[in-house]
C-alpha cells in the first residue's frame, strides 16, 4: 500500500526530526548535547565565523541554552564525539566510529594514488617522517612541521607534512585531538579515541544496513539517492540494492512538493505512518538557521519541501551575487520564510544587519519583526555582542 504524505505533515516530521521541535529554552546537559548530536547525526564543522562558526549555531539554533564548553569537554576530554567527514568535516558520535573503519578503508585505495599525481613522486617520505614525529612526541598541527620556506595557502598548497597528516587523517590512523584558533591539531587515534569506540568492529553487510536504516530513521522518508547522501558512506548503488534486500520492511511514500507538481515517491520504515500524528507541531518562534544547518543541507530537498531556493554565495563573485557572502536562512514555525545579511563585529560589540529578504507572499508584519528582533537579540547574546544594529533600508 502506498500512502501520500501532505507537504504540511512532510515539514512536521522533518522539522521534528532534525530536533527543531522541542522546546528551545528547555536545560540542555551535557548527556543532553551528546543525545542530541546522535539523533541529528553528525553536526558540520566550518571555519567561517561571519556571526558564529557552524557547529556552534546549528546547536544553538535547536537549544538557547547550549554551552560550547560541553561541545569542547565531549569532543576533547571524554572522547565521547569525534571529527570526520561525511560530506564536509562534520562532529560525530564517537560510537559510529566502527562503521567510520569502512571510509577508512575506501580512503586508503584512492588517495595515495590520486595525492601522488597531485605532489609528485617522492611524497611518502614526508608520509614517513610525520608519522614517526607524532609517534615519539604526541600532538601536532600542520603549522609545527612546515618547511620554512613554504607559502601557506588552500587545500592545493598544503606542504608534503600538512598533506600526510590529512592522509593520516582520512584513513584513521591520526585523529583531531582538538583545535587552536580552529587549526586541527592531529594524534594517533589511539590516543584520541576511547578503546570501547575503537576497538569495536562491523562487517560490510551490517556496515550498510546502518548507513542506510540510520539515514532513513533521521530523515523519516526519503529515496534511496537520499538515503546514500545522507552520510556520504555508501554509494547510490547500495542503497538501492538496500532498499530492494529490505522491502518487506519498508513503506512506500508519495511526498506532496510544496509548489506544485508531481509527488515524489519515497521510502519510510514500516511503522512510520502510524507515528505521523505523533511528531510536534514546532514552535512558532524565528530561528536563525545557519547555510550549513542540517535541515538545509540537501538543497532539492529543502525546495521540494518548503519552496525554498537556496545557496551559499561565498565563491560567487560580489557583483553576481543575488543575496549576499553567507546569508542566514530563516525558519518560522514550519516554513522557510526568507533569509538575512548580517555579521557580528566583535570590536564594536554589535550585530550588523544589512539586509533582509523575506520570501515572495510573506508579509513583514509587526508581529513578524517583533519575533526577529527577538530571534536577533538572541543571536547577539550568543555571539558576545551587546546591540543589533540595523542598516538604513534593511528591510528592502
Amino acid at each position: 500500500m502506498t500512502n501520500l504524505l501532505s507537504n504540511a505533515d512532510a515539514r512536521r516530521v522533518f522539522i521534528a526530526k532534525q530536533g527543531l521541535s522541542t522546546p528551545p529554552n528547555r536545560a540542555l546537559t551535557k548527556d543532553g548535547l551528546l543525545q542530541l548530536i546522535h539523533d541529528l547525526g553528525f553536526v558540520q564543522v566550518d571555519s567561517i565565523q561571519t556571526v558564529e562558526r557552524a557547529h556552534h549555531q546549528i546547536l544553538f539554533s535547536r537549544n538557547q541554552t547550549y554551552r560550547r564548553e560541553h561541545l569542547t569537554s565531549l569532543l576533547e576530554k571524554d572522547g565521547a564525539l569525534f571529527e570526520h567527514w561525511t560530506h564536509d568535516a562534520s562532529i560525530l558520535p564517537s560510537s559510529f566510529f566502527k562503521y567510520w573503519k569502512h571510509k577508512f578503508v575506501q580512503q586508503e585505495e584512492v588517495l595515495v594514488e590520486r595525492w601522488r599525481k597531485w605532489q609528485g613522486e617522492g611524497f611518502e617520505h614526508a608520509f614517513e617522517e610525520t608519522y614517526d614525529r607524532v609517534v615519539k612526541n604526541g600532538a601536532i598541527l600542520a603549522r609545527d612541521i612546515k618547511a620554512d620556506d613554504h607559502v601557506s595557502g588552500g587545500w592545493w598548497n598544503w606542504h608534503p607534512n600538512k598533506t600526510a597528516l590529512e592522509y593520516f587523517w582520512h584513513t584513521g590512523k591520526f585523529a583531531i585531538a582538538g583545535r587552536s584558533n580552529f587549526q586541527k591539531i592531529y594524534d594517533l587515534v589511539e590516543r584520541v579515541i576511547p578503546d570501547e569506540f575503537r576497538e569495536q568492529e562491523v562487517s560490510r553487510e551490517e556496515f550498510v544496513d546502518w548507513a542506510c536504516r540510520s539515514a532513513l530513521t533521521r530523515l523519516g522518508f526519503a529515496t534511496s539517492g537520499e538515503i546514500a547522501a545522507f552520510w556520504r558512506l555508501i554509494s547510490p548503488e547500495e542503497a538501492k540494492a538496500w532498499v530492494t534486500a529490505h522491502r518487506d520492511e519498508l513503506t512506500e511514500i508519495i511526498i506532496e512538493p510544496a509548489l506544485g507538481g508531481k509527488p515524489r515517491p519515497s521510502w519510510a520504515l514500516a511503522e512510520f505512518p502510524a507515528t505521523i500524528a505523533d511528531f510536534p507541531e514546532p514552535p512558532a518562534r524565528i530561528r536563525v538557521l545557519s547555510p550549513f544547518d542540517p535541515m538545509i543541507r540537501d538543497r532539492n530537498r529543502t525546495e521540494r519541501l518548503f519552496g525554498f531556493f537556496y545557496r551559499i554565495e561565498i565563491f560567487v563573485p560580489e557583483p553576481k551575487r543575488e543575496y549576499g557572502y553567507y546569508v542566514f536562512p530563516l525558519l518560522e514555525g514550519d516554513k522557510l520564510i526568507g533569509r538575512i545579511d548580517m555579521k557580528a563585529d566583535r570590536k564594536k560589540g554589535t550585530l550588523d544587519v544589512k539586509r533582509l529578504w523575506l520570501e515572495p507572499g510573506v508579509r513583514g508584519s509587526a508581529g513578524r519583526l517583533d519575533r526577529l528582533a527577538a530571534e536577533l537579540d538572541r543571536v547577539a547574546r550568543f555571539a558576545g555582542v551587546e546591540r543589533v544594529i540595523l542598516a538604513d533600508g534593511w528591510l528592502g
